[in-house]
């Protein structure tokens, strides 16, 4: 059974990232862009977890949140903040959040906090693992990650990567043989307004790189001229 996810947020370019990257985690996603409207849907229906904006039109998260804290409805709730913001965290966290997240983000920062606050607000037989691991894991070839551990294995040992190497590698890995363009790594794992240049992202991938290629050759990341990167496996090349 899917996990559905509330996303109060008015700006439509943040509200797609989130809309798009939990779907892709197997999320039920419905998104509000206003924070009466918000306050309305998360009083009539049940949900497993809010992402909430602190400045919204209509009415702000702040408002929205404390409304909610007095009616007496305890969904989890990760608030979206500036960052710096340390008076907006202290007073999210006073009305009852349950986390936030200080924009702009990583996809895979978002994804982990998410992970992290459904795993303690859930019943633990609701978020049983059926493999018996006991652990999260994505598989492409040899390469095996560990999201929630921000580890890696090849060919069974493990490759240390910085934070944004790996949300990068990430990224990638979930898109196996698929071109991802330099604009889109920069916005999933810097954040949509980071104002960093497209350099960056050569730079953390061709260390990416170098780090999987010193293992063995099973798994690369390719280049596309002018485009971006593709994650591909000896299989997919042949």
């Amino acid at each position: 059974m899917s996990q559905n996810i509330l996303v109060i947020e008015d700006e439509p370019t943040l509200a797609r990232l989130l809309s798009y990257n939990l779907a892709q985690e197997g999320y039920e996603i419905k998104v509000i862009d206003h924070g009466g409207e918000g306050l309305q849907a998360a009083l009539q229906a049940a949900y497993d977890l809010i992402i909430l904006d602190i400045m919204l039109p209509g009415m702000n998260g702040f408002e929205v949140l404390s409304k909610l804290r007095q009616k007496g409805v305890k969904t989890p709730v990760i608030i979206l903040t500036a960052r710096n913001a340390e008076e907006e965290v202290v007073q999210g966290l006073r009305y009852g959040a349950d986390d936030y997240i200080t924009k702009p983000f990583g996809v895979a920062e978002m994804l982990a906090r998410v992970s992290a606050v459904l795993r303690r607000t859930q019943p633990e037989d609701f978020l049983a693992d059926t493999s018996g691991s006991g652990d999260k894991m994505i598989a492409v070839g040899e390469l095996r990650i560990y999201p929630e551990k921000y580890e890696v294995i090849l060919g069974g040992e493990s490759i240390p990567l910085r934070p944004k190497e790996f949300e990068v590698l990430l990224y990638l890995v979930q898109r196996p043989g698929v071109v991802v363009t330099r604009d889109d790594l920069m916005n999933i794992v810097w954040g949509f307004d980071y104002i960093g240049g497209q350099r960056t992202v050569d730079v953390h991938v061709s260390s990416l790189r170098k780090k999987l290629e010193m293992n063995q050759q099973s798994v690369q990341i390719d280049s596309i001229r002018g485009v971006g990167y593709k994650l591909v496996t000896n299989t997919v090349k042949k």
